[in-house]
């Protein structure tokens, strides 16, 4: 029996050998191509060849310069605080960060203007929505509508077509001679200019600029709070020290930075 177990063990270890012996040529062969590799990037960049150059990110400490002239908005019209949400309609992240933002506007009140910007990334399934939604809001229905693309779109997993945004629009009770020419009209141009803007510092949705300060993606609540606590901090030094509070995201807009 001893003879016998003697054997087995040595017909195993004999595998285990062969086994071993393969791995180690496929090891050679893999380092091998490796090398190759290697010494093909190695030409490369003796020929010049470079890699492609990292998109740079905003920083989270500087302050960048983001107008919203004529933007659809919740708040008062002038805060301590402005929160530039940059949105696409097929993002999302960009449906489920809004309860994060209503939940800031109970906390801060009066002290918080959330603006609402366009960035639109997907152009078959975002730009027709977006279009209807600057429209709807040269009708004084921007959040009516905004609430029903997403409930209808996005939330419903459906495309809105054309004809569905108008459906919304007739409940909504808008004119539609007038929303279908905004929509083909200067609502194209604002679409485009929004897209330049936004896009000078990120290509990616939801991206939030807090009185200029970048924050991206459906981040939570606490990390929303950092920044406002820290920027309502400012404002109220400044505006204590005489700046009028009309003037106070003004005064961000001329002296942040327009690039990255």
């Amino acid at each position: 029996m001893t003879l016998s177990r003697l054997a087995a063990s040595e017909s195993k270890v004999a595998k285990l050998e062969e086994r071993l012996a393969s791995l180690e040529e496929k090891t050679g062969r893999l380092d091998g191509v490796a090398e190759g590799v290697r010494l093909l990037l190695q030409k490369l960049d003796e020929l010049g060849g470079e890699a492609p150059p990292q998109k740079r990110q905003p920083s989270s400490t500087a302050v960048y310069a983001i107008p919203i002239d004529g933007d659809p908005f919740i708040g008062p019209e002038f805060a301590k605080v402005t929160i530039v949400k940059g949105y696409d309609f097929y993002c999302t992240y960009c449906d489920r960060v809004r309860p994060v933002l209503a939940d800031l506007q109970t906390l801060y009140g009066k002290d918080i203007k959330i603006v609402f910007k366009n960035l639109v990334i997907h152009e078959e399934y975002a730009r027709l929505p977006a279009l209807a939604a600057c429209a709807a809001h040269k009708q004084g229905k921007f959040m009516p509508m905004f609430e029903q693309i997403w409930i209808q779109g996005m939330r419903a997993k459906a495309e809105l077509t054309e004809d569905n945004l108008l459906a919304i629009a007739k409940s909504l009770k808008l004119n539609k001679k007038r929303f279908l020419t905004d929509m083909s009209g200067e609502c194209e141009d604002k679409i485009q200019k929004d897209f330049e803007i936004m896009s000078t510092f990120t290509t990616a949705t939801p991206a939030f600029f807090i009185n200029g300060r970048f924050l991206a993606g459906a981040q939570p609540i606490g990390n929303f709070r950092r920044i406002i606590d820290q920027e309502l901090a400012k404002a109220n030094r400044s505006i204590g020290e005489g700046t009028k509070l009309k003037d106070y995201y003004r005064n961000i807009v001329k002296s942040g930075r327009t690039t990255l």
